[in-house]
Parts: C-alpha cells; sequence; structure tokens
C-alpha cells in the first residue's frame, strides 16, 4: 500500500509525476524553501522504465549527472540502410553517454528529498481544480485505493505525454504528433556485446522500420537496449511495434540469452508548441508541455530545461509576483531554440514519409552527403542541436520538400 500523504494545511507546490522534470523542479523549489510534495503514480522508479536515453557529454557536464546513472560512453555513429548500406562515423574520444533510465529517474528523486521535497510513490492525480481562493485542490488515489485531497498554491503537471491534469491542446493550438515506441533490454554473449559496443546504432528506411526507425544502444558489459519508434499515421494500416522488433531482432542476427525487460512507451508533441502552459493554479512542464522533441525521440534533456525555466518563475509567484509566469511559455520556446521547431516539422516530414523506396532515396541521398563531409563530431551537433544550418544548400533541398 502506498505511504500515506504527509499532513500539511497549504503545500507551496504540489507536482504530479516524479520523472525527469517533475524531480528537478522539486530539488529547485525546494532549494529555495518553497514546500513541495512531488507524487508519482509509479511505485518503483524502475517499472516501465522507456527512454533510449542517450545524451551528448555537454549535458552530462551541464546537469552534473553522476556515474551511477551511466549505463556506458559512446563514441562513433553506425547508420543501417536505407536497404543494405552501411555508414559509420567514429571519434577520437566519448562523445556522450547511454543512460541508466530507472537509476537517472532515481537520482533525481532522492536529490529532490535531500533538499527538503516530499515524495509519495504510488500515489496518482485524479483532478485538480482552482478554488475561488486562487489555491489549488487535487484529488488523490492510492495503489491501495485510499484518497486523499491535497491543496496548494500551484499544482504542475509533470504527468509526461499522458497530461493527466492540462489535458490535450486545443487543435486549434496545434495538433499532437504521435509516436509509439517499444524497447527490449537483452542480454548477449561477450562476442555480440562487442559488436555494438561504443557506438550509437540507427536502422533506417522503410524495410527496416517503416516511418519510422529501429536501434541498439550498448548498456553495461553483455547488455543492450533494442527498440522501435514510429509515427502513428491514421491514414494508412501500420504493422504491430511487436512485428517489427522481432524482424529487426532477427535481421540483426541477435540472439538474446535472455530478454531481462520489455517496455514502451508514446511520445506526443505539437509542433509550434503554442498550447496554454497554465490554467489557473495549474501549470504544465516537460512533456506534458511538448518538449518531446520527435526526430529522434528525445526527451530526458529538454524535460530537465523546463524545469529550470520554470522553478525561478514560480519562485517569483510565489513570493507575491504571479504575473511572472506569463513569461514561461515564452522563455521556454526561447531556451529550445528555433532549431528545435524544424527539427520537429522536419520529423514528421521524414518518419512520415519514410514508407516506400522513393522515399528512402531521398533519405539515402542526404545520407550520402553527410558520409562525404560530417564528421562523428559534426553528426552529434546535427543530431542533439538540431544545427542544420551548417550543412547549407546541401540539406535545404531535403528540409523543404525538393528532394
Amino acid at each position: 500500500m502506498s505511504e500515506s500523504i504527509p499532513a500539511q494545511t497549504v503545500w507551496d507546490v504540489l507536482i504530479a509525476g516524479a520523472g525527469p522534470s517533475g524531480s528537478r523542479l522539486a530539488q529547485q523549489l525546494a532549494e529555495a524553501g518553497a514546500s513541495v510534495l512531488v507524487v508519482e503514480a509509479l511505485a518503483d522508479f524502475s517499472v516501465n522504465a522507456f527512454s533510449s536515453a542517450a545524451l551528448p557529454l555537454s549535458a552530462v557536464q551541464h546537469w552534473r549527472l553522476p556515474e551511477r546513472v551511466i549505463a556506458a560512453r559512446w563514441d562513433q555513429w553506425q547508420l543501417l540502410g536505407p536497404g543494405e548500406r552501411q555508414r559509420h562515423w567514429a571519434a577520437a574520444s566519448p562523445l556522450g553517454v547511454v543512460l541508466d533510465f530507472a537509476a537517472l529517474r532515481r537520482w533525481l528523486a532522492e536529490e529532490a528529498c535531500s533538499s527538503g521535497a516530499a515524495l509519495r510513490l504510488g500515489w496518482r492525480v485524479c483532478s485538480s481544480q482552482t478554488l475561488p481562493t486562487g489555491l489549488a485542490q487535487t484529488e488523490l488515489r492510492g495503489s491501495g485505493g485510499q484518497t486523499a485531497s491535497v491543496t496548494s498554491r500551484f499544482v504542475v503537471d509533470a504527468t509526461g505525454e499522458k497530461r493527466v491534469l492540462l489535458g490535450d491542446p486545443d487543435p486549434a493550438q496545434g495538433a499532437l504528433i504521435s509516436g509509439a515506441g517499444v524497447e527490449w533490454l537483452i542480454r548477449v554473449s561477450p562476442g555480440q556485446w562487442q559488436d555494438w559496443a561504443g557506438r550509437l546504432s540507427f536502422m533506417l528506411g522503410s524495410r527496416w522500420v517503416p516511418q519510422g526507425y529501429g536501434w541498439v544502444f550498448p548498456m553495461q558489459s553483455g547488455l543492450l537496449k533494442l527498440g522501435v519508434c514510429r509515427l502513428q499515421d491514421g491514414t494508412r494500416l501500420q504493422p504491430p511495434l511487436h512485428q517489427l522488433q522481432q524482424a529487426l531482432l532477427e535481421r540483426l542476427q541477435l540472439k538474446p540469452k535472455a530478454v531481462l525487460d520489455r517496455h514502451g512507451g508514446l511520445i506526443r508533441s505539437t509542433i509550434r508548441r503554442r498550447e496554454s502552459h497554465q490554467r489557473g493554479a495549474l501549470l504544465g512542464l516537460g512533456d506534458a508541455v511538448s518538449t518531446g522533441n520527435l526526430l529522434g525521440g528525445e526527451g530526458i534533456r529538454h524535460a530537465l530545461a523546463s524545469a529550470d525555466v520554470l522553478a525561478p518563475l514560480l519562485m517569483d509567484a510565489l513570493a507575491g509576483r504571479p504575473r511572472a509566469l506569463a513569461s514561461y511559455p515564452k522563455r521556454l520556446r526561447r531556451r529550445l531554440g528555433w532549431r528545435w521547431s524544424l527539427s520537429g516539422r522536419l520529423a514528421k516530414r521524414t518518419w512520415l514519409g519514410l514508407s516506400d523506396e522513393r522515399a528512402d532515396g531521398r533519405i539515402d541521398r542526404l545520407l550520402a552527403g553527410l558520409e562525404a563531409t560530417a564528421s562523428a563530431e559534426a553528426l552529434s551537433q546535427l543530431l542533439f542541436e538540431y544545427r542544420f544550418e551548417r550543412y547549407g544548400l546541401r540539406a535545404l533541398p531535403y528540409l523543404i520538400g525538393l528532394r
């Protein structure tokens, strides 16, 4: 049964969701002196730890991530496809890491608790309303069926793409584009693990994963992450993800000694990010306000960044300057940058269109240009920092749809 909710007349902030954005925000608010309660629907951080969780070294250094959350380092890129094509880039030193996502969530939650926030696992938010007094009243339900009502000055929806409290945005603010993925954690022989160690490997093209992509990422010795992700297309029949996952496993000739975990999830984002970020005392954070990036399925860095943007504004509001929150959407868009929006448009065009040999040919020509001119370091900047402009006229025809 879930641990009971601590008694307090009015909390400064109730945060729904102890993912990267929720725990990061809780830490900063608690450090600044706010009373913070975090509730998380999961009873265990290792449950459904869905995230491929590849990060550049700059992100590891910026957020001072400890060694305990790092599963592997990588210094190479490998792209398989379209068709039978293989491309490879290597650097002389590590470019990034693959995280143990469950360990990351535990560490972030521990940091929040050490700063003074209260955390309760196994509690889900059911509803929240802004009272005439301006306070928020939120109804909770524990894993054992018990209920609780929490009053707070603000409540933050950090429940990810589910948007449990905020709900889906008005279509007039931007349509939600959805991607679905599955991932397995597999144990393989030392020889097979070595074949994939030290590199991020992606499988591209309609013959691999129609309207999406596959990946193999190294974890600790002997462990690999194998996954597929695709954008959802209501205009055509799409094969089941587990069928694509099994086909990927067989085509790569991977022979798992064991499948240690199977998990999956959704990423849902608007491309222009014009949805409402606040409704009364309710605020959205992380994937709940479309910080998940559709191009590479990235969410962690952008979720942490959204917490860094919101924390000082929320402290201003708690100090009696509520109008500070009006700048939240604009500041978050500025933090993510104009390239973020461009990458979303590119993701929609690339993945939804990647359904036949003609589309394979377009992406193959783009990759051929990158192969001839880009280093491993430059490819990292392209895929993590969305620096499309450095490729100028070579990439422009693809970006605007001329090839």
